[in-house]
């Protein structure tokens, strides 16, 4: 055996040991802590009112409403499915309600 293979069998044990610690560390510091909740957004935010947000899709006064568009339903919304609030592209410090909507509401593709 030269020199050569003896270096890199060295470097492969030494990096397979590596490897293993790490999955072992993984292994006790248990799941990820989920986020912080968003604040709810409120209708006197700024950007809400400039985007005509409302809560409840259904009282919407706004001519450029169509009906059955509301936030779960929206390409901005992030939220899961199920949930009544989740985060949203438009008002990243807040989530919204799921059956809100706001003018830059865009069919999900």
């Amino acid at each position: 055996m030269n020199a050569q293979d003896s270096s890199r069998r060295r470097f492969l044990g030494q990096a397979i040991t590596a490897a293993l610690a790490g999955l072992a560390l993984d292994a006790f510091a248990g799941p990820a802590a989920a986020p912080p909740a968003l604040p709810k957004l409120t209708q006197d935010n700024p950007q809400a009112k400039a985007l005509s947000y409302t809560e409840n899709a259904a009282t919407v006064k706004n001519p450029v409403y169509k009906p059955g568009s509301v936030c779960a339903n929206c390409n901005f919304y992030k939220g899961a499915k199920g949930q009544a609030y989740g985060p949203c592209q438009m008002f990243p410090q807040n989530s919204v309600a799921a059956k809100g909507w706001c003018a830059a509401w865009a069919k999900k593709a």
